[in-house]
């Protein structure tokens, strides 16, 4: 009967243990949690916000790669500062009034964003829209990351 339970204890606390250094993608804004989920090569998601500048939209497409993150593609409304526009960095098309740049194929390890007055910033993953312009003020960082369930800060 001990051994069994001796047995018992044992899985569960490799369970345990490899739940908490499973990879998991986390969306944060200072302590508070806005987004945990599996970071399974491939996912995807978007970031989307109203160009600073150009004010028009921008919507990033960029998946878990590795320990980090590839930015996929870029669609925009309008050229100028900040925005891509030559061909090295991917293949270039339009779409009616979008101008789309694929396989942009740039890395991050982690990505830091900042909510802006006027920026809608949002980010789509899973299905879920987060408008963190209504979520948080002005000037609030936002980090996206991938590390162990036990290291969320």
């Amino acid at each position: 009967m001990k051994r069994k339970l001796l047995f018992f204890s044992l899985i569960a606390a490799v369970a345990a243990a490899c739940m908490l250094l499973r990879p998991m993608l986390f969306i944060t804004a200072g302590e508070d949690v806005i987004y945990t989920g599996a970071a399974t090569e491939g996912k995807t998601f978007a970031i989307k916000f109203r160009h600073s500048v150009q004010k028009t939209p921008v919507e990033e497409t960029l998946a878990v790669d590795g320990k980090g993150f590839l930015l996929l593609s870029t669609k925009y409304q309008s050229f100028g500062v900040g925005l891509p526009f030559s061909a090295e960095e991917g293949n270039f098309r339009q779409e009616g009034n979008n101008y789309i740049l694929d396989n942009m194929n740039r890395h991050y390890d982690k990505l830091s964003l900042r909510v802006g007055e006027g920026t809608n910033l949002t980010i789509v993953i899973d299905g879920i829209t987060f408008n963190l312009c209504e979520m948080f003020p002005p000037g609030t960082k936002i980090d996206i990351y991938i590390a162990p369930r036990n290291k969320l800060f």
